[in-house]
């Protein structure tokens, strides 16, 4: 195993172990790297430790005092095995199916007492088609069956998947088309939406399911509000104090545009839905986004921040 920064064994807080995996274009997949960061800072500001296993390209800029080891839980995670020694609960992103089980396997016999699961906005659509299809709830099954304390998290998706290059599709091209045309060409430009929350605040909902017992053996539905395209260039516009232009294209255009960039057609097909779907039904959607409980508010004791603030916190990789 080798490591950025060597493991060590200190009595300051309660150690966690994060997990971090290179960027997936696949649908419902959040950037690990960005959300992982966050939740480090945050973990760190209240004494505890952490420790993270991360896939070669994600090994940088962690918060300082943070233990960087590098592997994988996608990749012959009991390689690893020594990186969960010491460890109190699991941040668990970039799981899948295949490997699931032996990283349980693993915590499980280091003594692992929790488990928090980066899930997917959506898991309970693959309960209509046979388990050997599963993904997301695959993952949720096996950490259900493992013996440990368990919290599922599913989030919508992260505002900063643009910048680490996760789903969804949509702006995923804007930061070079902005800084270099000043234009955005999307599908559904004027009556899409979709749902996004900031990866602060996602990780803010992570940190609480880590450290705290009210959320143990929930699922928590971490979801902001359906957002417009047009009213995400718009944000985009002001904070980097010029205009954009918009251009509505056909949703193959952006199908092969986005093709073009490495999106798989799972990714694809499951954006345009959601862009579609979130417009036409706008209202209910966004009712029953309120209505969950608890929510991301309630969690995490402060109004979630807006796509506003996070264009602005990031108005450098559009100029």
């Amino acid at each position: 195993m080798s490591g950025v920064a060597p493991m060590t064994n200190t009595s300051r807080g309660r150690l966690h172990l994060l997990t971090a995996v290179s960027p997936r274009k696949g649908a419902g997949s959040s950037p690990t790297g960005i959300v992982g960061r966050c939740l480090a800072r945050q973990l760190a500001a209240t004494g505890d430790r952490v420790r993270v296993l991360a896939e070669s390209d994600q090994l940088h800029d962690w918060p300082v005092g943070t233990e960087v080891v590098e592997g994988s839980v996608s990749r012959h995670p009991s390689k690893y095995a020594e990186a969960f020694d010491g460890v109190d609960a699991v941040f668990l992103a970039g799981a899948v199916p295949a490997t699931v089980g032996a990283v349980l396997d693993t915590a499980r016999d280091a003594g692992v007492r929790r488990i928090v699961v980066l899930s997917s906005h959506g898991p309970e659509y693959e309960e209509a088609y046979p388990p050997e299809t599963w993904f997301w709830l695959a993952v949720e099954r096996a950490v259900e069956r493992s013996g440990m304390e368990w919290t599922h998290i599913r989030p919508s998706a992260v505002m900063g998947a643009v910048i680490e290059g996760t789903y969804p599709a949509t702006g995923s091209d804007w930061p070079d088309t902005i800084r270099t045309g000043g234009v955005v060409r999307e599908a559904f430009l004027n009556g899409g939406h979709y749902p996004f929350i900031h990866e602060e605040d996602l990780a803010a909902v992570a940190a609480a399911a880590l450290c705290a017992d009210d959320h143990v053996g929930r699922i928590v539905e971490a979801v902001g509000p359906p957002l417009g395209t047009r009213a995400r260039v718009a944000s985009i516009a002001r904070a980097v104090g010029r205009g954009i232009a918009a251009v509505e294209t056909t949703p193959d255009e952006s199908r092969e545009a986005w093709r073009r960039r490495g999106w798989p057609d799972d990714g694809i097909d499951v954006t345009l839905y959601a862009l579609q779907e979130y417009g036409a039904r706008l209202a209910e959607l966004t009712r029953w986004t309120l209505a969950q409980r608890p929510s991301v508010h309630e969690i995490t004791g402060r109004r979630p921040r807006s796509f506003d603030a996070w264009a602005r916190e990031h108005a450098h990789f559009f100029r």
